[in-house]
This record gives structure tokens, sequence and C-alpha cells, in this order.
């Protein structure tokens, strides 16, 4: 018995070992698209731009489409070693579920668009007139994504050391239910299908991650 549960401490151990050092590649390179690259893009000559959506970006998007590939999977892992049903994981997982989402359906299908389009023209042709309309997709998703990761954080690395965060999702209350998730739900929906609005600027998508961090939390805690 003692054996087994070190065997399954081990194993939990090496799932989150790996889910950290996923997150750490996926979030910190979506914080440099977010933070970084964009706003050198919007002061970059034509051709600077060119050559680093030809170059940088194809590279820096393997990683990050991969690194969200593997904390998604070492988190799922890590759920069905620990067996897992806290309030505050399973509100961390869904918007980092709707974040994998967004990487794998959105943000890389859009850039694919945006990268050969480039090389198109580099090559002497013409721009592909969907490559405006997917950069924009990208960039709206990529922005829901930057919101959705600071809360995303806070419930992951608090849920257990907050015991209103620790308690099993079923026990809480409907209202509490209609209020977190419903919020996360919409704004994905936004982000698929809506405007960037106030999270247009860098400034701008920190302090909405902030305030949806505190009304989440509020929505988990007073409800």
């Amino acid at each position: 018995m003692e054996l087994a549960l070190l065997q399954g401490n081990a194993l939990a151990f090496l799932f989150r070992w790996i889910h950290l050092l996923a997150g750490v590649a996926w979030i910190g390179l979506l914080w440099y698209f977010n933070f970084v690259q964009g706003e050198y893009f919007k002061e970059a000559d034509a051709s600077s731009k060119s050559d680093a959506i030809r170059k940088l970006v194809p590279r820096a998007l393997w990683w990050f489409r991969w690194g969200a590939m593997f904390t998604f999977l070492s988190g799922i892992a890590l759920l069905g070693a620990k067996h897992l049903s806290g309030y505050g994981i399973i509100v961390g997982a869904t918007l980092g579920i709707l974040m994998v989402l967004n990487v794998w359906l959105v943000i890389w299908p859009k850039q694919k668009i945006v990268i050969a389009s480039a090389e198109k023209v580099a090559a002497g042709g013409e721009a592909d007139p969907a490559a405006a309309g997917a950069l924009a997709q990208a960039g709206l998703a990529s922005r829901t994504n930057t919101l959705f990761s600071i809360p995303m954080l806070f419930f992951m690395a608090s849920s257990m050391h907050l015991p209103q965060l620790a308690m099993p999702v079923m026990s809480a209350g409907i209202a509490s239910l209609i209020v977190v998730f419903g919020f996360i739900f919409v704004l994905e929906i936004n982000g698929l299908k809506g405007k960037t609005g106030p999270m247009t600027s860098v400034k701008g998508v920190i302090h909405m991650g902030l305030l949806l961090t505190l009304v989440l939390y509020l929505g988990v805690d007073l409800l």
C-alpha cells in the first residue's frame, strides 16, 4: 500500500513538473506576443515586420502551440492522478482549456494565413486579402488568452492555499456557478466574435485581467 502511494505521488509530481515547464514556455510566449512583439510591430517598418513574420513568428509559434498542448495534456493527467475537484482548480482548468482551444483552433490557423501571405509578398506576389481579417481574429483570441491567463494562474496557484477555493465545485451554489462560468463563457464568445475593447492596449488587458480575477474570486467566495 505504501509503495503504491509513493509511486502515485511520484507520478503526480512528474505530471506537475511537466505542467509547470510547459506552462512557463506557453504563458511566457503568450505574454511576449502581446506585451513585446505586438508593440514592436506597431513601430516597425514594413520590411522589418515582414522579415519577423516569416522568420521569427513561425519559430515562436511552434514553441507556443506545443507548450500549450503539453500544458493541457500534463494538466489532464495531473487532475486524474490526484483526483482534483476543488472549485479553484476547476475554474483554472476551465480557463486553461479554453485558452488551449483558442491556440489550436483560432490563433495558429489564422497565423498560418498571415505567414503564408507574407511569404507570397516576399516572393514578389500579392498579399492574401484574407490575411488582414485572419490577423485581427488571431489578435482578438490572443488578447482573450492574455486576459484569461491572469485569473487562470491565480486560481491554479491559490486553490490549495485558500479554503474557499478548495471546496468541491459541486458544493457551490447555483448563483456562484452561473456568475463564474457565465462570465468566462461570455468573454470567450467575445474572444471569437467580438472586439478587443479595453484589451486593445497592454495596460488595458492587464487591468482587465486583474479585474476579472477579482470578479471570479468574489463569485466563488461570496455567492
